[in-house]
């Protein structure tokens, strides 16, 4: 039987925990030996405009295929595929928002079986809220989202090679006022395969009669893409998950700095690696 290692990483702090992967049915190796292949899945977040928002990760699923049958990817219990759990995640209260300027969380590192994955579940507890002007708020969440949050990864995993997932968590699409006052979170999460992506960091600076903290909006868009970041309180932010190619990056410092728009036009982004802008003077 062919097994990988699997980590998973979560929104922009660097941790490391490591956990294992439990089948749901009770089918164990013959003993025979083993492939292994590392996959690590980092969460990070997209901006939204709140103080805080605070996300409750309970658990993680793997769907494993007994072929590449995508349409084997129900919860119907469909023959041919079978859900793994991981073990030991670490599981807790996540504030996306702090998660900036690549901070990463490693929520699991672990052994699954090689095979197709069709879907991962990520699964959230009750304790979501969010902080609007300084007044913290529940954010419902339906309870089939509870149960599983299900995202497409649709991909062969082979031992001995080495898998890293990214889940860019969109904050601002995630959240949802309601007409009452309240706020509903429907979590809308892009995963992509950082093999296949590339990550662009900088810096901003800006002029030191400043008094206070500038935050940015960083925006990089091209070939129908739009990736997006705030800046943490040093300036720094990092843009994950972006496929190869040519994009500019908008640099929108908040309004009340009085600062103007940046742009770095013909940004080149390569597979697996960090384009890094280096400091930028607003």
């Amino acid at each position: 039987m062919k097994y990988l290692n699997v980590s998973f990483k979560s929104l922009l702090v660097a941790t490391l925990i490591s956990v294992g992967l439990v089948s749901c049915n009770d089918d164990d190796s013959d003993g025979s030996s083993s492939e292994m292949a590392n996959l690590s899945i980092r969460m990070t977040d997209a901006p939204g405009d709140y103080d805080a928002v605070f996300i409750d990760v309970q658990g993680i699923e793997i769907q494993l295929e007994a072929d590449d049958d995508l349409d084997a990817t129900d919860d119907d219990g469909t023959e041919g595929s079978e859900w793994v759990t991981v073990d030991d995640v670490n599981t807790g209260i996540y504030d996306l928002l702090e998660l900036t300027g690549g901070v990463s969380q490693l929520l699991a590192d672990t052994e699954v079986e090689a095979g197709y994955v069709g879907q991962m579940r990520l699964i959230l507890g009750p304790d979501n809220t969010v902080v609007v002007d300084g007044e913290t708020k529940a954010l419902n969440t339906p309870s089939a989202q509870q149960s599983g949050l299900k995202l497409q990864l649709n991909q062969r995993l082979e031992g001995g090679e080495n898998y890293a997932f990214l889940l860019d968590f969109d904050v601002e699409q995630s959240i949802v006022e309601t007409g009452n006052g309240g706020y509903n979170l429907k979590p809308v999460i892009r995963l992509s395969a950082e093999a296949n992506a590339g990550m662009v960091v900088g810096t901003t600076v800006v002029p030191a009669a400043l008094t206070s903290d500038v935050q940015s909006l960083v925006v990089l868009t091209g070939n129908g893409i739009t990736v997006s970041a705030y800046t943490n309180n040093d300036g720094d932010f990092a843009l994950n998950g972006v496929p190869a190619g040519t994009y500019d990056v908008k640099i929108t410092p908040q309004i009340s700095s009085g600062l103007t728009v940046y742009t770095v036009s013909d940004v080149e982004v390569r597979p697996n690696e960090t384009t890094d802008l280096g400091e930028i003077e607003l």
